[in-house]
């Protein structure tokens, strides 16, 4: 253990001298304090009126006068952030994995070397570390004003935003599908925090980061000896998720044989870890999130029929930010804050051309390309405000033409009329708002059509910009129809 934990307290229990003194003196040379117990009662006692929870118990299984069993049971009913190790002489596959159940960090079995130990209390101690801070970091962020990175104006996002309120409560399935960038993991942590299981973990697995091998002791955890290198029992995504949430990314890169034993979990809602002999019961609400066309994997093959229903209770589609350009400026300008505050640079928003120019871009890479721009125009910004010169290339050489749709000839593919006729039209009134100075009546003057047509159009295409001002009492302030 590093400098960092040193006067860690940590409580060591076994029924043999020998042990706790070659132990204590190990762990005191890494500069923590030790505490010894001698038996079950001595150990429960200590944990009962110590002023303090213990970071980390290592505790044997069998003693005279009872089982570490309830030495593991005292401690996470003191605290569940304690970490408690087992050691035994005795190397049952089914108490070790009832220990794990219960919530314990390792079991080791005896003899072992002391730097084993050590590694391994290093190890369940750094863990304790990263949850203690998780919970600091959570409780700042509740004592924060409510944030709404992932929403904003556009009439689909606060659908969506509804949707997840209402599901939230619940243990549905969720299947979150989108465009590589839209935000799918944010959504999901989103909807754990707003449910009744925001108290309890949230864990994330990348289905197509690891090899097929390596994925199903990653989600279901392994026991020692299962596979060359598993030195040690292992946990697994779904125990540590066990009483949360787990979120399972690229669900569409998950292979064939892992489906399988998916399907069997999310129905049974028992895993066994690999190489163990015994199911174990977890209770996790599974949230899956895919760029894929899921369906079409169905059809070809590629994806089971009936893991994908069974995942597909709830179906939310994020959309891609180039249809929902009204969020484009708030989300510009929380990146925009957040970069200048973590740079230290006095970069306070947007010039009007900067942000026309953002909202005639169709984002290809969605939020995710947008935060990456604001925080280069951050960096490079050599004023108060953000101007088109700061914005990358491709995205500045917008600003001269009057839209990027505009087409002379017929793709050889053909194209879908009414969707280049209403991007071209929503892209237009953007820019007679932008010249207009945000007045509707000036805008519909520019594009030559009534005031009641411009905002029979804006709700159309659920623009929620520019304002009404009465500034104007030309013959387009009429609400009288228009033909065109």
């Amino acid at each position: 253990m590093p400098e960092a934990r040193s006067r860690t307290p940590v409580l060591v229990v076994d029924d043999e001298p020998s042990l706790r003194e070659m132990l204590a003196i190990a762990l005191k040379r890494t500069g923590a304090i030790v505490e010894s117990a001698s038996g079950v009662k001595s150990a429960t006692t200590a944990i009962a009126q110590s002023p303090q929870p213990f970071p980390l118990i290592i505790t044997d299984l069998v003693m005279p006068d009872g089982s570490g069993m309830e030495v593991l049971s005292a401690a996470k009913a003191r605290s569940a952030a304690s970490e408690v190790i087992m050691m035994t002489a005795h190397g049952a596959v089914d108490t070790a994995i009832e220990a794990m159940r219960r919530g314990a960090y390792d079991f080791i079995v005896k003899p072992f070397s002391p730097a084993h130990m050590l590694a391994q209390a290093e190890k369940a101690l750094e863990k304790h570390s990263l949850q203690a801070e998780n919970e600091r970091l959570r409780a700042h962020l509740g004592r924060l004003e409510p944030q709404d990175i992932e929403f904003g104006a556009s009439a689909k996002m606060r659908e969506l935003k509804a949707t997840i309120d209402k599901i939230a409560p619940t243990k549905t399935t969720v299947l979150i599908t989108g465009e590589s960038g839209t935000g799918k993991e944010r959504i999901a942590k989103y909807l754990h925090d707003r449910s009744d299981r925001s108290q309890g973990p949230f864990r994330v697995v990348n289905c197509g980061a690891l090899p097929e091998a390596l994925m199903e002791s990653e989600l279901f955890g392994h026991v020692k000896g299962a596979f060359t290198g598993a030195v040690s029992t292992a946990t697994g995504l779904f125990r540590e998720a066990d009483g949360g949430t787990l979120l399972l990314d690229e669900i569409g890169e998950l292979p064939p044989s892992l489906q399988v034993k998916l399907l069997r979990v999310l129905q049974e809602r028992r895993i066994r870890p690999v190489g163990g002999a015994v199911e174990v019961p977890v209770d996790v609400r599974v949230l899956a999130a895919t760029n894929r066309d899921v369906e079409a994997d169905v059809k070809s093959g590629q994806f089971r029929q009936d893991l994908y229903y069974r995942l597909n209770v709830i179906r939310m589609q994020i959309p891609p930010l180039r249809e929902r350009s009204e969020d484009i400026g708030r989300l510009a300008e929380r990146f925009l804050r957040r970069y200048a505050e973590e740079m230290g640079k006095e970069v306070r928003g947007l010039s009007a051309d900067a942000l026309r120019v953002l909202c005639l871009y169709p984002f290809p890479g969605n939020v995710r390309e947008l935060e990456n721009v604001m925080e280069r125009a951050v960096a490079l910004a050599s004023a108060p405000v953000i101007g088109v010169g700061d914005l990358p290339p491709e995205i500045s050489g917008v600003a001269g033409l009057p839209t990027p749709l505009f087409l002379s000839t017929l793709p050889d593919d053909g194209l879908a009329l009414d969707d280049v006729l209403g991007e071209l039209e929503r892209r237009l009134i953007l820019q007679a708002l932008e010249k207009a100075h945000g007045v509707r009546k000036r805008a519909a003057k520019l594009l030559h059509i009534t005031f009641r047509s411009l905002r029979y159009r804006l709700e159309k295409h659920a623009l929620d910009v520019g304002d009404g001002g009465d500034d104007d009492n030309g013959p387009n302030s009429s609400p009288e129809s228009d033909s065109k």
